[in-house]
């Protein structure tokens, strides 16, 4: 890894460290950044999985509190996410890089659409009362099945690519009956961690990960998201957000006919 490298993932990181504090979106950067540097497909997506991963920890930690009072939904969305998580990560690495590069612009402009609609489906979701409560117990065994399946595949995209996975864990558990945004935010984080851990395992075991890469972009992303948190407040969420729905259009189409 050259010196220029270095300095690019190491900004690539630090935005998206700084992106994902405040907006999310983070890996819209980190691997078209590595696919641009001349990386394999594959071997950048798993290294911007790898480096980007431990932030899902910290969001974790921040939202515990909402997580109280969550153990049922844990315990049943927990499992299958790991289970769809290590799916996607298999599938991935069994995915000819050719095949895997001839489809990663529209991965970009999909995760990107959904990071576009993602604001407004969060505030659809904390004003709508669609709660369980008043269902018979035949529906809600059904919504529960239906989450467990959407939570699924959603899971085994998380593993497989997995930028715009939390928009799409928001919309399910919303439509499952949650109201409460900041306890949908603590399980999205959870469930993102299920995921992301097991993926990350699985890319470790079978030495998959360029760590020199990793450890720059590690350093890089937790720069970001402590000390350039502040400068995303000061310019303000919305202007993060746009920032990063262009870039990631740019990146798609820049990539899509680039090939």
């Amino acid at each position: 890894m050259s010196l220029w490298h270095a300095v690019v993932v190491f900004g690539a990181a630090f935005i998206a460290g700084m992106m994902n504090s405040v907006a999310g979106g983070g890996t819209l950067l980190t691997f078209p950044a590595l696919v641009w540097l001349g990386m394999d497909p594959i071997r950048a997506n798993v290294t911007s999985t790898i480096a980007l991963w431990p932030g899902s920890l910290g969001a974790m930690y921040g939202f515990r509190r909402e997580l109280e009072g969550s153990h049922r939904w844990m315990q049943l969305l927990a499992p299958v996410s790991v289970a769809g998580g290590l799916l996607g990560a298999f599938l991935l690495l069994r995915t000819p890089s050719r095949v895997f590069a001839s489809i990663v612009p529209y991965l970009i402009l999909f995760a990107t659409v959904l990071f576009a609609v993602g604001e407004p489906i969060t505030r659809w979701l904390s004003r709508g009362d669609t709660s369980a409560q008043h269902k018979t117990s035949r529906e809600t065994r059904l919504w529960w099945i239906g989450a467990m399946i959407f939570q699924f595949v959603v899971a085994v995209y998380g593993g497989y690519f997995g930028a715009g996975m939390g928009i799409m864990m928001l919309a399910a558990l919303g439509l499952l009956g949650l109201t409460d945004i900041h306890q949908m935010n603590g399980l999205k984080n959870f469930f993102v961690v299920c995921i992301n851990v097991v993926a990350a395992s699985y890319f470790v075991l079978r030495g998959s990960v360029d760590w020199p890469y990793a450890a720059v972009m590690v350093t890089g992303a937790i720069a970001g998201g402590y000390g350039g948190a502040g400068l995303a407040r000061r310019v303000g969420r919305r202007f993060v957000r746009r920032a990063v729905i262009c870039i990631g259009f740019a990146m798609a189409v820049s990539l899509l006919f680039g090939r």
